[in-house]
């Protein structure tokens, strides 16, 4: 569902077509200064631990500092995203980086920067990116058309990689003209034009009828959709393996440039803008490469493109040929993870898709924090080169994993909630936390059709499953063979009138063609039960009966 975009156009454009949309257009651009921002602030760290030590695997953990709580920190903001206004939480989390950032600035101006520092601080900064990122990736939707969104996505890529194809050669003129210390107030800085455009955004956010699960809950909730829901997690797997195999491409970027080129933080910075034009060019041709070659072909050939040119760095002692694998390897690398996040989104429900996309972040920078230091060690124990060499040997084995875990081509139809009507009837004074609630489903079949019966409810199971139902069982009556019953609880009566919210288009089909083997005449009956109902009784005749009382929230 869209949101109001101005002047943006209902027809079918192209990649730069989402950037008719006003709001969409004015954050994408803040986004872009924010990314200059946090790769002036890699570069920085980067070569400053260079300084500060000559341990290869410090350096490369530089990068797992700046990505570890994209993992860690995602998942909670994702649910927090999901369950509160997302401008608000963006804002917070922008606010964190922000102070963190200028605290460092001032531990640098002072003097007081150690090896340790830097690192805390690294991860810091990225906890607060951690935290706004899954709140802006889940209101594209909000900010642009619905036939808009793949080109949106992807051009939330590009504005990193703009970023990243000048921002790096630019930190490292910083840092040779005016320190690490330069460097991290111009991080500070970068982050505030993104937070007066969140200010100044004028969201309308529709609350839920119910009030927000517990933080613990919606963590479970995400994770539980995406466990039961096939396409989400071949994408979080498949790009967690990606991640783990292509991470030299940052992780060691400096040491490359360094012992490999013999250059300085010029040369660190000119490869990585190498690397930063190829992935804008990469994310520009997204949409076409998706429509020509459809999702999983695509990120098979692209794997490959990537891993010969990983083989080619590790080579190369020519700063022209290294900055043209990177050009290839950066292209390749952002096409596949805008394929990957472009999946995810569309492949997601609204109530949950903050939570998916932060699973999804968490799954690649994962992958990208333990490749870091894995290809570190490697890096300590034997060379760099050997590391770029097994790292890019390792993506060109990414098709065999494709063969095992093969990408479904998602669409984002059906996924919208819709009211399911039939609203429970309630004699019990039911208050949010009362439970656990037992929900059983008579179904009268003709025996000739069990079999494709119960494939049918196998359907539904996933579908019970994603949407917060749990120990979902389907039982066959032994003395009447017609009689099923399917069975399920939810821990609460809140998490049951959550999971009748959350029911999809896709869910109701499925739930119809399992409909469509009951026999005529004979509808399904729908028993749901409070079991272990303390409370509910009188324990001795003179206690209240909690009947007469109102102990909360009732249905309808």
């Amino acid at each position: 569902m869209g949101a109001s975009t101005g002047g943006a156009s209902t027809k079918r454009g192209g990649a730069f077509e989402p950037l008719r949309a006003p709001v969409f257009r004015r954050v994408w651009s803040a986004s872009v200064i924010s990314n200059f921002g946090q790769l002036i602030l890699g570069v920085a760290a980067a070569w400053e631990m260079t300084r500060l030590t000559s341990n290869a695997s410090m350096v490369a953990l530089v990068q797992t500092a700046l990505m570890l709580p994209l993992m860690l920190v995602a998942v909670p903001a994702g649910a927090l995203a999901d369950m509160f206004d997302r401008r608000r939480i963006a804002m917070t989390g922008l606010i964190f980086s922000i102070s963190c950032a200028a605290l460092l600035t001032g531990l640098a101006w002072a003097g007081l920067i150690s090896p340790l520092v830097l690192l805390v601080f690294c991860s810091l900064i990225g906890a607060g990116v951690a935290l706004y990122s899954p709140a802006w990736q889940a209101s594209i939707p909000e900010q642009v058309e619905p036939h808009q969104l793949p080109a949106a996505i992807a051009l939330g890529s590009i504005s990193y990689n703009v970023a990243r194809s000048v921002g790096p050669a630019i930190g490292g003129v910083i840092v040779l003209a005016g320190g690490a210390k330069a460097a991290f107030a111009t991080n500070a800085i970068c982050y505030l034009p993104l937070l007066l455009t969140f200010f100044l955004w004028r969201r309308r956010h529709a609350p839920s009828r119910l009030p927000p699960e517990r933080i613990d809950r919606a963590i479970v909730s995400g994770w539980r959709y995406a466990l039961h829901s096939d396409p989400i997690r071949t994408v979080f797997v498949r790009a967690f393996l990606f991640g783990s195999a292509g991470a030299t491409t940052t992780a060691l970027a400096p040491l490359i440039a360094k012992d490999l080129l013999h250059g300085n933080a010029s040369t660190y910075g000119i490869m990585l803008g190498a690397s930063g034009v190829g992935a804008v060019v990469g994310a520009v041709m997204v949409s076409r490469l998706r429509e020509w070659l459809g999702t999983e072909t695509a990120t098979r050939l692209l794997a490959i493109a990537s891993g010969l040119a990983l083989i080619l760095v590790g080579f190369s002692h020519s700063l022209a040929l290294t900055c043209l694998a990177l050009f290839v390897s950066g292209a390749a690398n952002i096409l596949t993870i805008a394929l990957f996040n472009i999946s995810v989104q569309l492949a997601a429900p609204r109530w949950v898709t903050a939570r998916a996309l932060s699973l999804f972040s968490s799954s690649l920078t994962g992958g990208i924090a333990l490749g870091a230091w894995l290809w570190g060690v490697v890096a300590g124990h034997w060379s760099v080169e050997i590391a770029v060499l097994a790292s890019g040997a390792a993506l060109l084995g990414m098709p065999l994993i494709s063969l095992l875990l093969p990408l479904p081509e998602a669409s984002h139809e059906g996924k919208e909630s819709v009211d399911i009507g039939r609203e429970p009837e309630v004699a019990l004074a039911l208050t949010q936390r009362s439970g656990p609630i037992v929900i059983e489903v008579d179904y009268r079949v003709d025996p000739d059709r069990a079999r494709n019966f119960y494939n049918a409810m196998l359907k539904v199971q996933r579908a019970r499953l994603r949407s917060g139902g749990f120990e979902w069982s389907i039982s066959r009556d032994i003395a009447d063979p017609t009689l099923w019953t399917e069975r399920y609880h939810c821990p609460t009566w809140s998490d049951y009138l959550r999971l009748r919210d959350r029911v999809s288009q896709a869910d109701l089909d499925i739930q119809m063609s399992a409909d469509a083997f009951v026999l005529a005449g004979e509808p399904k009956r729908v028993r749901r039960r409070l079991e272990r109902p303390f409370g509910s009784v009188r324990w001795k005749s003179d206690s209240p009966d909690p009947q007469q009382e109102t102990l909360g929230y009732v249905a309808p």
